[in-house]
């Protein structure tokens, strides 16, 4: 009963936020549609074990590279593979990733933005130092070379990718947390004699975090685009895995000899995806930033 009750909760909470959407304009609008899309992919890749029509990663259940038709409706690749059932079940991987890689950017950027800009001093110069250095360098090429050491697999690639967007995480919480600190409440919790955990996560967090989710939701549709970039240069999850990743670099050698159909559905599917982190991102910079909503 108390689940329901949670549920109901959730759901009352929830529904007035997303209506409130409809009235911000435009933007409001663009983060319905991102919620409309990202959702639907979800579900797709839940529910893509039972409506799949063939094994994903089974070979020869069709003819080599045979066109879209009724039997194959997004064709088959070289392998005999069919397109359709590697469409559903190759966004777990994208999911998972970008997931895994922005719960590691959060759990070690916020902290870190947080005491670092708090404590100041030879802590903070130190950290900056550190990830300016990160920064400075190119993403790609950061989780080009952690992937190539790694190796492939989920795990891997979602650590190759967090290090390229924790630098995000840090300076935009420390910016935020540099000039709050600094406001006349913290100053006087300060001096009521507030312990410094109770000033950091009560009175500064709650106030950093709108910024965190909008950088998280840039941080999905970029961990999508970077992972679909090391899968296509042979750097990420191993073959015998349904990805669209690896489903673009086969289809980027077929597509001379006129097999279109092999990269340009996982290629509109890792477009619809980033699309929706996207969207969403837009709508909630304007529906959690008081500025944006006069």
């Amino acid at each position: 009963m108390s689940k329901v009750k949670i549920k109901q909760s959730i759901l009352a909470r929830l529904i007035p936020r997303l209506t409130s959407l409809t009235k911000k304009g435009p933007s409001g609008w663009m983060a319905i549609l991102g919620i409309i899309i990202l959702s639907a992919l979800v579900i797709m890749t839940v529910i893509a074990p039972w409506i799949r029509p063939h094994d994903p990663i089974k070979t020869g259940v069709g003819p080599i590279r045979a066109p879209p038709s009724s039997q194959f409706p997004m064709g088959t690749n070289h392998l005999g593979q069919d397109m359709l059932s590697r469409i559903l079940c190759g966004g777990s991987i994208m999911l998972q990733i970008s997931t895994l890689s922005v719960l590691v950017c959060f759990l070690i950027g916020v902290p870190l933005g947080l005491f670092s800009s708090y404590v100041g001093g030879i802590f903070d110069r130190a950290c900056s130092l550190v990830i300016d250095a990160i920064y400075a360098f190119p993403g790609l090429v950061i989780a080009i070379a952690i992937a190539a050491m790694l190796g492939p697999g989920v795990v891997n690639m979602a650590l190759s990718i967090a290090v390229v967007y924790i630098p995000s995480y840090f300076r935009i919480v420390r910016s935020q947390v540099l000039s709050i600190k600094e406001l006349t409440y913290v100053e006087a919790a300060r001096a009521s004699g507030a312990k410094w955990h109770t000033i950091v996560f009560r009175y500064i967090f709650p106030n950093v975090i709108p910024s965190i989710v909008v950088v998280a939701t840039i941080n999905f549709a970029d961990a999508v685009l970077t992972a679909a970039g090391l899968t296509f240069i042979g750097l990420g999850v191993t073959k015998d895995v349904p990805d669209w990743g690896w489903d673009l670099t086969d289809g980027r050698a077929l597509l001379s000899s006129g097999t279109w159909w092999v990269i340009t559905f996982p290629g509109i599917m890792i477009i619809l995806l980033a699309l929706g982190f996207t969207l969403i991102e837009e709508g909630l910079s304007e529906l959690l930033n008081p500025k944006l909503q006069r």
